[in-house]
């Protein structure tokens, strides 16, 4: 598929044909990753449940500081 960006407000916006929604699984409504490797934009849906993942392993990481930190210093000597 080629497109242009077309004007949108102070920015501009790319249309994206509506299979390639389809394709991915997404709706207007989807929130989706944007990252660019230096030459291309990559598109995906974003996973909803990043944040939640990381607040669950920074928990789990200060439970184990808690419980094994001295132990681990010393494995670490």
């Amino acid at each position: 598929m080629t497109t242009n960006l077309v004007p949108h407000g102070d920015g501009l916006a790319i249309v994206i044909d509506p299979a390639y929604l389809e394709s991915i699984r997404a709706t207007a409504d989807t929130p989706l990753q944007i990252a660019c490797d230096g030459k291309s934009l990559i598109i995906t849906p974003a996973d909803e449940r990043v944040g939640e993942d990381d607040k669950l392993f920074d928990e789990a990481v200060e439970m184990v500081h808690e419980r094994f930190g001295n132990a681990m210093k010393k494995l670490a000597e």
